[in-house]
Parts: structure tokens; sequence; C-alpha cells
């Protein structure tokens, strides 16, 4: 039986693959924490831990009519990035992956009343959210990675779905699992003409005080392994634009147990600015007891006029 033996929420910003030299410049000389918070989370927990699997909660890559995991026995290639070419170019990643495993979460769809397709088609591209961690954490230790996206059309309670179906598929199969809920915070960006007056660290250059106050009050919980008051107020943090509407944090809870799980967090790094945007890494250790089993899908009777998991959705644009 498996287990998830570990978990985070980590930043992934294209600042952590620049050259030091361009990072400093960006910076006011001082060099980004994301970047040496990586690496002492990787010797700290990525090189130590007993696992056989990363499964990355991906916020940059956005489906419309399910959630979709990845299903290759191996990725390989050049990232050059859609959004920040010059800073991201021809990034070399190459990684098997977990089919088996994508092929359990896909199955649990029905059950948890939500859409989910494993893809293995070598064309499907790949994002930073991804390949930026997997350059710090993954590389040269050869363990599986898989990628999950978020939906866009999902709600609070759709993306929980997602999380229940991959905290049962985990225990289904015989793994040991990392989840990395990969995204930010508070997320809302500078306009263009402002934006290179607020590239530094510093939080003052938080899209807003009230952003980072929110942010902080949610670090708090986290670290108190509050999971159950970050859920209640969601409809609060919204008013923020946490990234991917923070699915990519929704998705990890609702494989750990959702509001009955207390993992504290441990922050590697500080809390940062990113053009506007929160960032920041943390670490959720499993508790002696492990985490809680993923909550059970109370679903509604399929009628004769309701379409099953596998069809409704299809033919979209």
């Amino acid at each position: 039986m498996g287990e998830v033996v570990g978990a985070a929420l980590l930043a992934h910003v294209p600042t952590i693959v620049l050259p030091e030299k361009d990072r400093r410049e960006l910076n006011n000389g001082a060099d980004t924490t994301l970047v040496s918070g990586l690496q002492e989370l990787r010797r700290d927990v990525f090189e130590v831990l007993d696992y056989d699997t990363v499964v990355v909660l991906d916020s940059h890559w956005a489906t419309t009519v399910e959630f979709v995991v990845t299903a290759h026995e191996r990725r390989a290639g050049l990232f050059t990035s859609e959004e920040l070419p010059r800073g991201m170019v021809r990034r070399p990643y190459d990684f098997p992956g977990d089919p088996q495993l994508a092929g359990a979460v896909a199955a649990n769809a029905d059950e948890h009343g939500t859409w989910i397709t494993a893809i293995d088609d070598p064309y499907l591209p790949i994002f930073y959210a991804t390949t930026n961690l997997w350059e710090y954490l993954g590389k040269g230790l050869d363990k599986r990675w898989v990628s999950i996206g978020v939906c866009q059309t999902a709600d609070t309670e759709d993306n929980l779905r997602l999380g229940r179906a991959l905290g049962q598929a985990i225990a289904e199969v015989d793994r040991k699992v990392v989840l990395i809920a990969s995204g930010a915070l508070s997320h809302t960006f500078w306009p263009l003409r402002e934006l290179r007056k607020h590239e530094a660290a510093d939080i003052e250059h938080i899209f807003t005080p009230e952003a980072a106050a929110a942010d902080f009050e949610r670090l708090e919980w986290f670290r108190n392994g509050d999971h159950a008051r970050v859920l209640e107020t969601m409809p609060e943090f919204y008013r923020f634009r946490p990234e991917a509407r923070f699915g990519h944090y929704l998705m990890m809870i609702g494989a750990l147990g959702e509001g009955d799980c207390t993992a504290r967090s441990r922050q590697y790094g500080e809390y940062e600015n990113s053009v506007g945007t929160a960032q920041v890494h943390l670490w959720f250790e499993r508790p002696a007891g492990g985490f809680p089993q993923p909550r059970q899908t109370h679903l509604e009777p399929l009628t004769a006029e309701q379409p099953s998991m596998h069809s409704a959705g299809l033919g979209q644009s």
C-alpha cells in the first residue's frame, strides 16, 4: 500500500533559473533566497527521504474540461518558455514518469464525481512550474516525476475532488510519493509600464499591503498546521487572486485529508516578491502517524438525464 511521505508548496518563478549575476541585478545586489531555499530543501529532504515518485500539481498547466495527469514512461527534451523565452531557453529535462500511478488517478474520477484523463502523448507540452523545480530537486536523482494540471473551470470543491482521487490512487499503488503544489500565494502582477520598478524581492513590492497581510495570515496558519482555517477562508483569499485560484494547494490538501490534516510547515528561504506576486517555499513533514486518509466524495445518484463522468464535457472547444 502506498503513502504520501511529504508535501510542499513551492515557488517556481523564472528568476530561480537565471544566472546569479542577473538575479543580483534584479535585486539590488542581493541574491534571491528562493534559490538557496531550494538548494537547502534538496539537501534536507529530496536527497535523503525515501520516496519513489514526485507528483507536481502544476499551476501553469491549465486545462478546461477535465483534469489531466501525465502518463509517460519518460519525459525528455529541451524547454523554452512561451512566457519568457529570453530567460528560460532550451533548458534540458529528462526524467522517468509513472504510468501506473497516473492510470490509477484517472480510474478514480467517477468515484469522486470529476473528470480525469491520463495522457502519454510525447508532444504534450511541459511547463516551467514543473521543469524549474525538477532542475533543483530532481535532476541527478532519477526519481519518477508526474505532473497534474489545474483546470481553469474548476472551483474549490473540484480541486479537492482531484486531490481525493490522487490520494486514493497513491494508497492503492505501491508507491512512496512526494506532492509538490507548484505555485504562488497572492498573485497580481504590476502593469507593464510599472513592472520594472518592482522586480526586487522586498515585500514592499507585493501588489498591495492587504495582499501581503493575507499571505502572512496563511503562513502563520501553515506553521501551526491549521489547514482547516485555510480552507474555511478560501472565499476571502480569492480576493487577492492566489495563483490558479490556489488550485495547486487545494489539490495537494485534498490528497492529505483536507481540514483533518495538521501537518506544520517548515519554511525554506524568505517570503519574497516577484513583480507583485508572493513567493515562498514550504515543506510539510509527514506526521508520525502518517497523513490522514483522503475524504470520501458524497455524490448524488445519477439520473437518466445526467451524463456519465466519462462523457460529460467532451466535444467543447
